[in-house]
């Protein structure tokens, strides 16, 4: 009985994590724009990847609020896994091995299963998410919700839709940091060691929970830079990449 006790001790003690400074944050930002512009080829192609995708959620949900609305917002949920082959680019850069887009593409596939799993549960929220956002219209904006110019209209100006806007921050904002809480730090996790996704979010978790000050100006820090980059298109080719490599050191810094 002692021997799987031991691998349980050394197993949990691979999960420690640490309490960081309020101000840390800014420095994985800093660290992240040295890591990106040392692999700016690698990094931008994953920009302009994001920029794609940003493009066809736009395109496919223009004319469309609830699926608007719901689609912009999952893609917060689902950056921690889009955002893996940035991590292996960090990676292999902080242990001076090749950090080309090639190269990453080789670290995801080592990583393959545990990146699925997680992109399994990533998955089941987007897709929970999206029902609870079409059961909120349905039930707080009875308007006529055919076009995104009136609906921003309702929402941000005439002030008519409150109850809809207070219940859709209000449940939107719990999903979100639930899935904050547990991606924060664990997908490049998976892809820095040993470990299972449980492990890696339980550590996640335990991260956010002892360093709530600093994780929630990340968390605001995330809201900002991905709105500015959907609201630009173009300014996402640089910031996600940016917040990709950040959370990288986010997590080095945060997991011992």
């Amino acid at each position: 009985m002692d021997k799987p006790h031991g691998v349980l001790d050394r197993h949990f003690q691979r999960a420690q994590v640490r309490r960081v400074d309020s101000a840390r944050p800014f420095v994985w930002l800093r660290r992240g724009w040295a890591d990106m512009r040392d692999n700016l080829a690698a990094s931008l192609s994953y920009g302009l990847l994001f920029a794609a995708a940003g493009s066809f959620i736009l395109g496919y949900a223009t004319g469309l609020p609830h699926l608007f609305t719901a689609a912009i917002s999952g893609f917060f949920l689902v950056g921690p896994v889009a955002a893996a082959g940035l991590y292996e680019i960090s990676r292999r850069h902080d242990n001076g091995e090749p950090a080309s887009f090639i190269d990453s593409l080789r670290g995801l596939s080592t990583h393959a299963d545990h990146l699925l799993y997680f992109g399994a549960f990533l998955a089941f929220v987007l897709l929970g998410w999206e029902r609870l956002s079409a059961i909120l219209f349905a039930s707080f904006y009875p308007e006529d919700a055919s076009g995104l110019g009136s609906f921003f209209l309702d929402v941000f100006l005439t002030g008519a839709s409150a109850s809809f806007v207070v219940w859709y921050l209000v449940i939107g904002g719990a999903i979100a940091a639930l899935v904050f809480a547990l991606s924060a730090v664990s997908v490049p996790m998976l892809m820095d060691r040993d470990t299972d996704v449980v492990t890696a979010m339980v550590a996640s978790a335990r991260a956010v929970g002892i360093n709530f000050g600093p994780m929630a100006l990340w968390a605001l820090i995330i809201v900002v830079l991905i709105t500015i980059g959907f609201a630009t298109m173009a300014g996402m080719i640089l910031l996600l990449p940016l917040l990709g490599h950040a959370s990288w050191h986010a997590y080095k810094d945060l997991v011992e």
